[in-house]
Formats: structure tokens, C-alpha cells, sequence
């Protein structure tokens, strides 16, 4: 079995990445102990659940700067593949959070419906414009590392939806404070809910089919088997495994029959140039292939082991 490898890295600095991070969590510790305190004082279950969003953000933070660290851990007998999927494991876990926050927030929500509260709408006001500051900030420092990395993302998002939701919070707080209507407390918490809920699916799924080794969407297995197979010699291409293993990294794994028993150095000639096909056709960038000639085993494309 021949192993090949094409390497394409997203090359952002890591140590801003985890410079970025730690700055975030500090502003959100801020944001948390600020609006807990506001809301408590203020009445407001907006600024509340606010503060619990801020909460699952710093949590979120933490896991997704400790996953970046492990990240950069060296691979080793007992861990062959490194740490490589700790950041897609803090993107699922960040996502989850997301999901476990709304559903509680949805429940206040619609207790406090049926039982508005007055709220002191002026500190609602300073601290929602506090938490639209600092949130926004901390989206502008992970904005470009969100892009390439599932992990930056599932922070980003956290973050983004906070500030969206701080943005909601002020709009609430203007209003109960010009014209006392204060049931809009509630409504913005469920729209902020439903909006964790609407930004976390994406995420969870996608994390959850790189966790499952599922296919990349990108990639049509049936093409790539026709796309291999019309390369002269090659009789049958089956037993085929694609997976995500991270960002960075998409593997594939097949067994290929040959027309005739070839020369090594044939079989890697061939390879090569199922390597370039496999990379810049499907942008698979680790090969594994398993050679054979007139071996009796199954000849699926996709074999149940």
C-alpha cells in the first residue's frame, strides 16, 4: 500500500490566533460580570440572557484557544495523527452550546411573556452599547481566521451573534424606556434564541460530518472513480474511503485493480498521476492506495467492512 501526500495549510500566524482569542475572552469576562450585575439590578431578562450568551461565549473561547493549542502538538507513536482534530471538536462542542443556550432562553422567554416585568431601561442601554463594543471588536480580530478554520469560526460565530444580540438589547432598551413597552424584553429574547439556533445548525452539521468521517459535499465519489479509472492501466478502482480529517487535510483511501501485473516503479508512476488528479480535480491532498491484480475481493466502489 502506497502513501502519498500533498500538503495545503492555511498559514495564518497561529500565535495571533491565539493572541486574538485571549484578548476576546477578556473582553467577554467583562461583558458576562457587567450585564449579570445590570441585569439583576435592572430587572431586564433581555440583559440577562445576554450575559448568558456572553458566558457560553467565554466558555466557547476557552475551548477553541486550548483546541488551537493542542493543534500545533506534534504527532507521536501513541497519537499518529497528532492533535489535528481538536479544533472540530471545540467547534462541535461550541455549537452545542449555542443550541443548549437557546432552548433555555427560549423557555424564559416564554415565561416572561405571560408575566412582563418593568425593567430600568438606562442601564439596559449602557450596557448593551458595552457589549456591541466589545463583541464587535473581538468579531473584527477573528473575522479572517473564521474564513479557513472551523474552530475560529464556531468563535466568531459566538461572538457574532452576541453582538447582534446586544444590538437587540439596546433597541429593546429604547423602547421601554420612550413608550414602557415591556413585553418587547421578551420578544427579543426568543428573536435572539431563534438566531443562535438559525447561526449553530451550519456549524453543528458541519462539524459533525467531519467528526463521522462523512465525504466532503465537495467531492462526487462516482465522479472521482470515473474521473481514476480512465487512466490507462487501471482496471477497477474500489473499496473507496474519502474523508476530512480537518481543515487542512482530506484523505482518500482505495484499493485499484490493474490491467496486468506492473513493475513498483510502474505502480508509482501511475500513483503520481493519481495524485494530481486527486489534488487539483477533488483537492484531496493524502493519497492511500492499495494495488492489486486479480485479487477476489469484492470490486464495490463502497464496500461495507
Amino acid at each position: 500500500m502506497s502513501d502519498s501526500h500533498n500538503h495545503s495549510h492555511n498559514h495564518s500566524h497561529p500565535d495571533l490566533k491565539g493572541r486574538n482569542l485571549i484578548i476576546s475572552i477578556l473582553l467577554n469576562i467583562l461583558i458576562t460580570v457587567s450585564q449579570v450585575i445590570g441585569g439583576l439590578i435592572s430587572g431586564s431578562l433581555s440583559l440577562l440572557s445576554d450575559a448568558l450568551h456572553n458566558f457560553s461565549d467565554v466558555m466557547s473561547l476557552i475551548v477553541s484557544y486550548i483546541a488551537n493549542l493542542l493543534s500545533k502538538r506534534k504527532a507521536s507513536d501513541r497519537k499518529t495523527f497528532g492533535y489535528k482534530r481538536a479544533e472540530i471538536i471545540a467547534a462541535f462542542v461550541n455549537a452545542a452550546t449555542l443550541m443548549v443556550v437557546a432552548v433555555i432562553l427560549i423557555k424564559e422567554a416564554i415565561e416572561r411573556f405571560f408575566d412582563p416585568q418593568e425593567v430600568a431601561s438606562d442601564l439596559v442601554i449602557w450596557l448593551s452599547l458595552l457589549g456591541i463594543l466589545a463583541n464587535g471588536f473581538s468579531v473584527l480580530l477573528l473575522k479572517k481566521d473564521a474564513d479557513s478554520n472551523m474552530n475560529m469560526k464556531s468563535a466568531y460565530l459566538h461572538l457574532l451573534t452576541d453582538m447582534m444580540a446586544s444590538v437587540a438589547v439596546l433597541m429593546g432598551g429604547i423602547l421601554m424606556k420612550f413608550y414602557q413597552v415591556y413585553w418587547v424584553d421578551a420578544a427579543l429574547t426568543l428573536a435572539i434564541a431563534l438566531y443562535l439556533i438559525y447561526m449553530g445548525y451550519d456549524l453543528l452539521k458541519d462539524s459533525t460530518r467531519v467528526l463521522m468521517l462523512f465525504t466532503p459535499n465537495s467531492i462526487q465519489v462516482e465522479q472521482f472513480v470515473e474521473t481514476i479509472q480512465k487512466i490507462a492501466s487501471i482496471k477497477n478502482v474500489h473499496h473507496v474511503h474519502i474523508w476530512q480529517l480537518n481543515e487542512d487535510e482530506v484523505h482518500l483511501e482505495a484499493h485499484i485493480d490493474f490491467q496486468k501485473d506492473i513493475r513498483l516503479s510502474e505502480f508509482d508512476n501511475i500513483l503520481g498521476e493519481i495524485e494530481q488528479v486527486a489534488y487539483h480535480k477533488f483537492g484531496i491532498n493524502h493519497v492511500n492506495i492499495q494495488p492489486e491484480f486479480n485479487k477476489p475481493d469484492s470490486k464495490l466502489v463502497i464496500v461495507q467492512d
